[in-house]
């Protein structure tokens, strides 16, 4: 297949979001003068990464998840807390934060000088991701940008894919390739769209979903290997 498009999804596959979300999570916490920073860590971490589950699979908004996320994660530890003010101080520091896995400047180079087309395809808050893709240097790679926050529609929703071909020119669907982490956003989204996918699998991880990649990929340097 000769490809042309290639869609990247950012968080986990280009930008290292547990370093920036570490960082974001400590100051927001030191700054709140919790003592066991690690413990309150610790419980929000998971807790976090299921409520995004169920934003993917249509169980909450994400005006529930951003409200409740803080408040819930301090009424844990015994405190009430005005959750939707902690949330936009967490997503002040997260804005701030660039950080990228090793290699993936070098990739989009790389990407570009193969004259391939670069698409961003995110699920996130619009001033946060466009923050941290600031901070990262990675914006200039990419033709345009799409983060679902703006679009209305998140991945694994067809109409997230729809609207990317609606509005990039010359868009060929079979010429697309979403790359991602996430086999319930990413894969699962391209699934939909008749989009073939890639998935970003460093770890090994199995797939027990329902979502069915077109290339498993561990690296980079995989990814080049099928382009």
């Amino acid at each position: 297949m000769s490809y042309k498009f290639l869609l990247f999804d950012l968080d986990h596959t280009l930008l290292d979001f547990d370093l920036a979300e570490d960082v974001a999570l400590r100051l927001l916490l030191e700054e709140a003068g919790v003592a066991d920073v690690e413990a309150y860590r610790d419980y929000y971490v998971p807790m976090n990464k299921a409520l995004w589950q169920d934003l993917t699979l249509g169980k909450i908004s994400k005006a529930d998840l951003i409200a409740t996320r803080f408040a819930k994660l301090f009424a844990h530890f015994g405190q009430e807390v005005d959750g939707p003010y902690f949330a936009q101080r967490y997503q002040e520091f997260l804005s701030q934060q660039g950080q990228v896995f090793s290699g993936a400047k070098e990739l989009l180079t790389e990407l570009t000088a193969r004259d391939y087309r670069l698409l961003a395809a995110t699920n996130g808050v619009t001033y946060i991701q466009k923050g941290r893709l600031a901070q990262s240097g990675l914006s200039p790679y990419f033709e345009k940008i799409f983060i679902s926050d703006e679009m209305g529609y998140h991945k694994p929703e067809k109409a997230f894919y729809d609207s990317i071909q609606a509005t990039v020119a010359d868009f060929q669907v079979e010429r697309a390739l979403m790359i991602g982490d996430s086999l319930m956003a990413d894969i699962l989204g391209g699934n939909n769209a008749n989009i073939d996918t890639a998935w970003f699998n460093p770890e090994s991880l199995a797939n027990t979903s329902i979502a069915r990649p077109t290339f498993t990929i561990q690296s980079y340097a995989d990814l080049l290997r099928i382009l």
